[in-house]
Protein backbone atom coordinates (compact mmCIF):
# COMPACT_ATOMS: atom_id res chain seq x y z
CA UNK A 1 0.00 0.00 0.00
CA UNK A 2 2.87 2.35 0.78
CA UNK A 3 4.19 1.84 -2.77
CA UNK A 4 0.79 2.58 -4.26
CA UNK A 5 0.39 5.71 -2.11
CA UNK A 6 3.58 7.15 -3.69
CA UNK A 7 3.14 5.70 -7.18
CA UNK A 8 2.15 9.00 -8.78
CA UNK A 9 4.53 10.92 -6.51
CA UNK A 10 7.53 9.11 -8.04
CA UNK A 11 6.16 9.66 -11.51
CA UNK A 12 5.82 13.41 -10.95
CA UNK A 13 9.35 13.58 -9.54
CA UNK A 14 10.64 11.91 -12.68
CA UNK A 15 8.87 14.61 -14.69
CA UNK A 16 11.01 17.17 -12.89
CA UNK A 17 8.45 18.60 -10.42
CA UNK A 18 9.44 19.69 -6.92
CA UNK A 19 8.77 17.35 -3.97
CA UNK A 20 5.99 19.61 -2.61
CA UNK A 21 4.27 19.88 -5.97
CA UNK A 22 4.62 16.13 -6.50
CA UNK A 23 3.02 15.45 -3.08
CA UNK A 24 0.04 17.72 -3.78
CA UNK A 25 -0.50 16.30 -7.27
CA UNK A 26 -0.14 12.76 -5.92
CA UNK A 27 -2.79 13.46 -3.26
CA UNK A 28 -5.11 15.06 -5.82
CA UNK A 29 -4.89 12.15 -8.25
CA UNK A 30 -5.42 9.56 -5.50
CA UNK A 31 -8.43 11.47 -4.15
CA UNK A 32 -9.95 11.67 -7.64
CA UNK A 33 -9.44 7.92 -8.10
CA UNK A 34 -11.03 7.32 -4.68
CA UNK A 35 -14.04 9.49 -5.53
CA UNK A 36 -14.52 7.82 -8.91
CA UNK A 37 -14.30 4.33 -7.38
CA UNK A 38 -16.70 5.30 -4.57
CA UNK A 39 -19.19 6.82 -7.04
CA UNK A 40 -19.13 3.73 -9.28
CA UNK A 41 -19.43 1.28 -6.36
CA UNK A 42 -22.23 3.34 -4.80
CA UNK A 43 -24.16 3.46 -8.10
CA UNK A 44 -23.77 -0.28 -8.76
CA UNK A 45 -24.70 -1.37 -5.23
CA UNK A 46 -27.64 1.06 -5.05
CA UNK A 47 -29.13 -0.18 -8.32
CA UNK A 48 -28.54 -3.79 -7.33
CA UNK A 49 -30.25 -3.42 -3.95
CA UNK A 50 -33.14 -1.38 -5.36
CA UNK A 51 -33.81 -3.99 -8.07
CA UNK A 52 -33.46 -6.82 -5.55
CA UNK A 53 -35.91 -5.32 -3.03
CA UNK A 54 -38.32 -4.23 -5.77
CA UNK A 55 -38.50 -7.78 -7.12
CA UNK A 56 -38.91 -9.18 -3.62
CA UNK A 57 -41.72 -6.71 -2.94
CA UNK A 58 -43.53 -7.87 -6.08
CA UNK A 59 -43.18 -11.57 -5.29
CA UNK A 60 -43.80 -11.70 -1.54
CA UNK A 61 -47.27 -11.52 0.02
CA UNK A 62 -46.21 -9.30 2.92
CA UNK A 63 -46.22 -5.52 2.47
CA UNK A 64 -43.27 -4.96 4.78
CA UNK A 65 -40.75 -4.97 1.92
CA UNK A 66 -42.88 -2.35 0.14
CA UNK A 67 -42.44 -0.01 3.10
CA UNK A 68 -38.72 -0.85 3.20
CA UNK A 69 -38.39 0.41 -0.38
CA UNK A 70 -40.64 3.44 0.24
CA UNK A 71 -38.52 4.54 3.20
CA UNK A 72 -35.28 4.26 1.15
CA UNK A 73 -33.68 1.54 3.29
CA UNK A 74 -31.85 -0.08 0.33
CA UNK A 75 -30.59 3.29 -0.84
CA UNK A 76 -29.15 4.15 2.58
CA UNK A 77 -27.66 0.68 3.06
CA UNK A 78 -25.98 1.00 -0.36
CA UNK A 79 -23.85 3.88 0.99
CA UNK A 80 -22.19 1.67 3.64
CA UNK A 81 -19.68 -0.10 1.39
CA UNK A 82 -18.55 3.14 -0.34
CA UNK A 83 -18.11 4.64 3.11
CA UNK A 84 -15.89 1.71 4.17
CA UNK A 85 -13.85 2.18 0.98
CA UNK A 86 -13.42 5.87 1.79
CA UNK A 87 -12.29 5.07 5.36
CA UNK A 88 -9.76 2.57 4.00
CA UNK A 89 -8.54 4.62 1.05
CA UNK A 90 -8.37 8.12 2.63
CA UNK A 91 -5.21 7.43 4.71
CA UNK A 92 -3.47 6.18 1.54
CA UNK A 93 -4.37 9.32 -0.43
CA UNK A 94 -3.36 11.64 2.43
CA UNK A 95 -0.26 9.77 3.55
CA UNK A 96 1.98 12.84 3.25
CA UNK A 97 -0.42 15.22 5.03
CA UNK A 98 -0.93 13.98 8.58
CA UNK A 99 -3.03 16.91 9.80
CA UNK A 100 -5.37 16.71 6.81
CA UNK A 101 -5.46 12.93 7.12
CA UNK A 102 -6.56 13.15 10.77
CA UNK A 103 -9.17 15.79 9.89
CA UNK A 104 -10.64 13.77 6.99
CA UNK A 105 -10.68 10.53 9.02
CA UNK A 106 -12.61 12.25 11.79
CA UNK A 107 -15.01 13.70 9.23
CA UNK A 108 -15.55 10.30 7.63
CA UNK A 109 -16.12 8.68 11.04
CA UNK A 110 -18.70 11.34 11.93
CA UNK A 111 -20.38 10.86 8.55
CA UNK A 112 -20.39 7.08 9.05
CA UNK A 113 -22.21 7.62 12.35
CA UNK A 114 -24.77 9.82 10.61
CA UNK A 115 -25.14 7.21 7.86
CA UNK A 116 -25.76 4.52 10.47
CA UNK A 117 -28.43 6.74 12.04
CA UNK A 118 -30.09 7.26 8.62
CA UNK A 119 -30.14 3.50 8.00
CA UNK A 120 -31.68 2.80 11.42
CA UNK A 121 -34.11 5.72 11.00
CA UNK A 122 -35.37 4.54 7.61
CA UNK A 123 -35.70 0.94 8.83
CA UNK A 124 -37.59 1.96 11.98
CA UNK A 125 -39.94 4.11 9.90
CA UNK A 126 -40.57 1.14 7.60
CA UNK A 127 -41.51 -0.94 10.66
CA UNK A 128 -43.76 1.90 11.88
CA UNK A 129 -45.61 2.15 8.56
CA UNK A 130 -46.05 -1.61 8.46
CA UNK A 131 -47.35 -1.86 12.04
CA UNK A 132 -49.80 0.99 11.42
CA UNK A 133 -51.54 -1.24 8.86
CA UNK A 134 -52.27 -3.92 11.47
CA UNK A 135 -55.81 -3.73 12.86
CA UNK A 136 -54.80 -5.10 16.26
CA UNK A 137 -52.19 -2.33 16.67
CA UNK A 138 -54.18 0.68 15.42
CA UNK A 139 -55.07 1.61 18.99
CA UNK A 140 -51.40 1.71 20.05
CA UNK A 141 -49.28 4.90 19.94
CA UNK A 142 -46.73 3.42 17.52
CA UNK A 143 -45.48 6.89 16.56
CA UNK A 144 -44.58 7.61 20.19
CA UNK A 145 -42.49 4.45 20.48
CA UNK A 146 -40.76 5.18 17.18
CA UNK A 147 -39.95 8.72 18.28
CA UNK A 148 -38.45 7.43 21.54
CA UNK A 149 -36.26 4.94 19.64
CA UNK A 150 -35.11 7.66 17.23
CA UNK A 151 -34.34 10.05 20.08
CA UNK A 152 -32.17 7.39 21.74
CA UNK A 153 -30.42 6.58 18.45
CA UNK A 154 -29.80 10.26 17.64
CA UNK A 155 -28.57 10.94 21.18
CA UNK A 156 -26.05 8.07 21.10
CA UNK A 157 -24.98 9.01 17.57
CA UNK A 158 -24.47 12.70 18.29
CA UNK A 159 -22.63 11.96 21.54
CA UNK A 160 -20.36 9.56 19.66
CA UNK A 161 -19.74 12.19 16.98
CA UNK A 162 -18.85 14.82 19.61
CA UNK A 163 -16.53 12.32 21.29
CA UNK A 164 -14.73 11.70 17.97
CA UNK A 165 -14.43 15.42 17.17
CA UNK A 166 -13.11 16.34 20.62
CA UNK A 167 -10.89 13.25 20.91
CA UNK A 168 -12.38 12.37 24.29
CA UNK A 169 -13.20 8.65 24.91
CA UNK A 170 -16.94 8.00 24.74
CA UNK A 171 -17.30 6.86 28.36
CA UNK A 172 -15.48 9.97 29.60
CA UNK A 173 -17.71 12.12 27.42
CA UNK A 174 -20.81 10.51 28.96
CA UNK A 175 -19.37 11.03 32.46
CA UNK A 176 -18.84 14.72 31.71
CA UNK A 177 -22.41 15.05 30.51
CA UNK A 178 -23.63 13.43 33.72
CA UNK A 179 -22.59 16.56 35.59
CA UNK A 180 -24.87 18.56 33.32
CA UNK A 181 -27.82 16.17 33.73
CA UNK A 182 -30.02 18.87 35.29
CA UNK A 183 -29.62 21.04 32.21
CA UNK A 184 -30.29 18.06 29.93
CA UNK A 185 -33.46 17.20 31.86
CA UNK A 186 -34.61 20.81 31.52
CA UNK A 187 -33.99 20.79 27.76
CA UNK A 188 -35.77 17.48 27.22
CA UNK A 189 -38.49 18.10 29.81
CA UNK A 190 -41.40 18.01 27.33
CA UNK A 191 -39.97 14.95 25.59
CA UNK A 192 -39.61 13.02 28.85
CA UNK A 193 -43.08 14.04 30.01
CA UNK A 194 -44.51 13.11 26.62
CA UNK A 195 -42.83 9.70 26.72
CA UNK A 196 -44.16 8.94 30.21
CA UNK A 197 -47.62 10.19 29.19
CA UNK A 198 -47.58 8.03 26.03
CA UNK A 199 -46.82 4.94 28.10
CA UNK A 200 -49.59 5.72 30.60
CA UNK A 201 -52.09 6.48 27.83
CA UNK A 202 -51.23 3.20 26.13
CA UNK A 203 -51.15 1.03 29.28
CA UNK A 204 -54.39 2.48 30.67
CA UNK A 205 -56.03 2.49 27.22
CA UNK A 206 -57.16 6.08 27.73
CA UNK A 207 -57.11 7.16 24.07
CA UNK A 208 -56.82 5.30 20.78
CA UNK A 209 -56.54 6.48 17.21
CA UNK A 210 -60.08 7.04 15.94
CA UNK A 211 -61.56 7.84 19.36
CA UNK A 212 -63.95 10.77 19.59
CA UNK A 213 -62.77 12.98 22.46
CA UNK A 214 -63.89 16.32 23.85
CA UNK A 215 -61.22 18.47 25.51
CA UNK A 216 -62.76 21.83 26.39
CA UNK A 217 -59.50 23.33 27.68
CA UNK A 218 -57.94 23.07 24.21
CA UNK A 219 -61.15 23.53 22.23
CA UNK A 220 -60.93 19.99 20.85
CA UNK A 221 -64.06 18.08 19.85
CA UNK A 222 -63.48 15.39 17.26
CA UNK A 223 -61.57 12.25 16.29
CA UNK A 224 -58.01 11.44 17.33
CA UNK A 225 -55.97 11.04 14.14
CA UNK A 226 -52.46 10.79 15.54
CA UNK A 227 -50.76 10.12 18.89
CA UNK A 228 -47.13 11.21 19.02
CA UNK A 229 -44.52 11.49 21.73
CA UNK A 230 -45.20 15.17 22.36
CA UNK A 231 -48.64 15.82 20.87
CA UNK A 232 -52.02 14.30 20.12
CA UNK A 233 -53.76 15.54 16.96
CA UNK A 234 -57.55 15.83 16.98
CA UNK A 235 -59.54 16.51 13.81
CA UNK A 236 -62.55 18.51 14.94
CA UNK A 237 -65.92 18.10 13.29
CA UNK A 238 -65.43 21.39 11.43
CA UNK A 239 -62.29 19.75 9.90
CA UNK A 240 -59.87 21.96 11.85
CA UNK A 241 -56.94 20.30 13.63
CA UNK A 242 -56.30 20.80 17.35
CA UNK A 243 -52.93 19.82 18.79
CA UNK A 244 -52.92 18.75 22.45
CA UNK A 245 -49.77 18.04 24.53
CA UNK A 246 -49.69 14.31 25.26
CA UNK A 247 -49.05 14.84 28.96
CA UNK A 248 -52.26 16.93 29.15
CA UNK A 249 -54.22 13.69 28.70
CA UNK A 250 -53.06 12.50 32.13
CA UNK A 251 -52.88 15.87 33.88
CA UNK A 252 -56.24 17.35 32.80
CA UNK A 253 -59.78 16.08 32.42
CA UNK A 254 -61.24 15.22 29.02
CA UNK A 255 -64.19 13.19 27.72
CA UNK A 256 -63.73 10.05 25.60
CA UNK A 257 -66.90 8.95 23.77
CA UNK A 258 -65.60 5.45 22.98
CA UNK A 259 -67.77 3.87 25.68
CA UNK A 260 -70.87 5.34 24.07
CA UNK A 261 -69.82 4.23 20.59
CA UNK A 262 -69.14 0.69 21.83
CA UNK A 263 -72.45 0.46 23.70
CA UNK A 264 -75.88 -0.36 22.30
CA UNK A 265 -77.02 3.26 22.11
CA UNK A 266 -76.33 6.92 22.65
CA UNK A 267 -77.82 8.57 25.71
CA UNK A 268 -80.65 11.07 25.50
CA UNK A 269 -80.88 13.14 28.67
CA UNK A 270 -82.96 16.28 28.25
CA UNK A 271 -85.90 17.87 30.02
CA UNK A 272 -89.03 19.90 29.30
CA UNK A 273 -89.55 22.55 32.01
CA UNK A 274 -93.20 22.97 33.02
CA UNK A 275 -94.51 26.16 34.64
CA UNK A 276 -95.59 25.37 38.19
CA UNK A 277 -98.59 27.69 37.98
CA UNK A 278 -100.09 25.49 35.22
CA UNK A 279 -100.09 22.32 37.35
CA UNK A 280 -103.50 21.25 38.67
CA UNK A 281 -105.79 18.32 39.51
CA UNK A 282 -107.72 16.80 36.63
CA UNK A 283 -111.50 17.05 36.69
CA UNK A 284 -113.60 14.03 35.59
CA UNK A 285 -114.48 15.91 32.41
CA UNK A 286 -110.83 16.52 31.58
CA UNK A 287 -109.98 12.90 32.29
CA UNK A 288 -112.65 11.76 29.84
CA UNK A 289 -111.21 14.12 27.25
CA UNK A 290 -107.67 12.81 27.77
CA UNK A 291 -108.87 9.20 27.37
CA UNK A 292 -109.07 9.95 23.67
CA UNK A 293 -105.22 9.99 23.59
CA UNK A 294 -104.42 6.42 22.58
CA UNK A 295 -101.04 6.22 24.33
CA UNK A 296 -102.57 6.76 27.77
CA UNK A 297 -106.19 5.64 27.22
CA UNK A 298 -105.82 2.28 28.97
CA UNK A 299 -103.74 3.82 31.73
CA UNK A 300 -106.37 6.49 32.46
CA UNK A 301 -109.22 3.97 32.48
CA UNK A 302 -107.48 1.70 34.95
CA UNK A 303 -106.16 4.55 37.09
CA UNK A 304 -109.54 6.33 37.19
CA UNK A 305 -111.28 3.16 38.36
CA UNK A 306 -108.69 2.54 41.09
CA UNK A 307 -108.93 6.11 42.35
CA UNK A 308 -112.73 6.12 42.21
CA UNK A 309 -112.99 2.86 44.16
CA UNK A 310 -110.51 4.13 46.75
CA UNK A 311 -112.42 7.38 47.25
CA UNK A 312 -115.81 5.60 47.49
CA UNK A 313 -114.47 3.04 49.92
CA UNK A 314 -113.07 5.77 52.15
CA UNK A 315 -116.17 8.01 51.73
CA UNK A 316 -114.09 10.90 50.47
CA UNK A 317 -115.88 14.23 49.94
CA UNK A 318 -115.16 15.01 46.29
CA UNK A 319 -116.85 18.42 46.29
CA UNK A 320 -113.26 19.63 46.43
CA UNK A 321 -110.75 17.92 44.11
CA UNK A 322 -108.02 18.16 46.72
CA UNK A 323 -109.75 15.57 48.86
CA UNK A 324 -108.79 11.93 48.44
CA UNK A 325 -106.72 10.60 45.59
CA UNK A 326 -106.58 12.48 42.30
CA UNK A 327 -104.84 12.56 38.96
CA UNK A 328 -102.77 15.63 38.10
CA UNK A 329 -102.13 16.97 34.65
CA UNK A 330 -98.33 16.82 35.12
CA UNK A 331 -98.50 13.22 36.34
CA UNK A 332 -100.60 12.14 33.37
CA UNK A 333 -98.32 14.10 31.03
CA UNK A 334 -95.29 12.32 32.51
CA UNK A 335 -96.99 8.96 31.84
CA UNK A 336 -97.80 10.09 28.30
CA UNK A 337 -94.14 10.97 27.64
CA UNK A 338 -93.00 7.67 29.15
CA UNK A 339 -95.37 5.66 26.94
CA UNK A 340 -94.29 7.63 23.88
CA UNK A 341 -90.59 6.95 24.54
CA UNK A 342 -91.17 3.25 25.26
CA UNK A 343 -92.97 2.86 21.92
CA UNK A 344 -90.57 4.97 19.86
CA UNK A 345 -88.90 2.89 17.13
CA UNK A 346 -85.53 4.69 17.43
CA UNK A 347 -85.10 3.97 21.16
CA UNK A 348 -83.09 0.96 22.32
CA UNK A 349 -85.52 -1.08 24.41
CA UNK A 350 -82.73 -3.17 25.95
CA UNK A 351 -81.23 -0.17 27.73
CA UNK A 352 -82.63 2.04 30.46
CA UNK A 353 -85.79 4.01 29.63
CA UNK A 354 -87.03 6.47 32.21
CA UNK A 355 -89.15 9.61 32.37
CA UNK A 356 -88.69 11.38 35.69
CA UNK A 357 -89.69 14.55 37.48
CA UNK A 358 -86.69 16.51 38.77
CA UNK A 359 -86.56 18.89 41.71
CA UNK A 360 -88.40 22.20 41.17
CA UNK A 361 -86.29 25.13 40.02
CA UNK A 362 -86.85 28.86 39.69
CA UNK A 363 -87.99 28.21 36.11
CA UNK A 364 -90.40 25.37 36.89
CA UNK A 365 -90.51 21.60 37.19
CA UNK A 366 -88.34 19.62 34.71
CA UNK A 367 -89.77 16.46 33.18
CA UNK A 368 -86.64 14.65 32.01
CA UNK A 369 -86.25 11.90 29.45
CA UNK A 370 -83.47 9.40 30.11
CA UNK A 371 -83.09 6.86 27.31
CA UNK A 372 -80.72 5.64 24.59
CA UNK A 373 -81.11 5.96 20.84
CA UNK A 374 -80.27 2.94 18.69
CA UNK A 375 -78.46 5.06 16.13
CA UNK A 376 -75.23 6.52 17.58
CA UNK A 377 -74.25 8.61 14.57
CA UNK A 378 -74.25 12.25 15.60
CA UNK A 379 -76.46 13.61 12.83
CA UNK A 380 -79.06 10.86 13.20
CA UNK A 381 -78.93 11.11 17.00
CA UNK A 382 -79.70 14.82 16.88
CA UNK A 383 -82.57 14.17 14.47
CA UNK A 384 -84.07 11.49 16.75
CA UNK A 385 -83.81 13.70 19.83
CA UNK A 386 -85.32 16.69 18.02
CA UNK A 387 -88.16 14.52 16.71
CA UNK A 388 -88.97 13.31 20.23
CA UNK A 389 -88.99 16.76 21.79
CA UNK A 390 -90.93 18.32 18.91
CA UNK A 391 -93.69 15.87 19.68
CA UNK A 392 -93.78 16.04 23.48
CA UNK A 393 -93.50 19.85 23.58
CA UNK A 394 -96.37 20.16 21.10
CA UNK A 395 -98.41 17.83 23.34
CA UNK A 396 -98.07 20.03 26.46
CA UNK A 397 -101.18 22.22 25.85
CA UNK A 398 -103.42 19.11 25.62
CA UNK A 399 -102.79 18.63 29.35
CA UNK A 400 -103.50 22.28 30.22
CA UNK A 401 -99.82 22.72 31.00
CA UNK A 402 -97.42 25.44 29.93
CA UNK A 403 -93.76 25.26 29.00
CA UNK A 404 -91.58 27.77 30.79
CA UNK A 405 -89.89 30.44 28.72
CA UNK A 406 -88.52 33.84 29.66
CA UNK A 407 -90.93 36.65 28.90
CA UNK A 408 -89.86 38.73 25.94
CA UNK A 409 -89.76 42.54 26.04
CA UNK A 410 -92.93 42.64 23.95
CA UNK A 411 -94.82 40.30 26.32
CA UNK A 412 -93.61 42.18 29.40
CA UNK A 413 -95.11 45.43 28.04
CA UNK A 414 -98.44 43.72 27.59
Amino acid sequence: MNEFSHFFYKYFLELGLTELSAKYLNMTVLLLIMLIVIAIVDLVIRKFLLNLFTRLAEKTKTHFDDYVVQNKVPRNVAHIIPMLIALEFAPIALVDFNYLQNLVEKGLLVFSILLTIWVIRSFVKAIRDYLNTKDNLKDKPINSYVQVILIIVWSIGLLSAFAIITGIPFYQFITTLGAASAVILLIFRDTIMGFVASLQVSINDMVQNGDWITFEKFGADGDVIEINLATVKVQNFDKTITTIPTYALISDSFKNWRGMENSGGRRIKRAVIIKQSSICYLSPEKIEELKKIELISDYLKKKSEDISQHNIKNEVNKELLINGRNLTNIGVYRKFVESYIENHSAINKDMMIMTRQLAPTTQGIPIEIYAFSKDKRWQNYEYIMADIFDYIIAAVPYFDLEVFELASEFNSKD
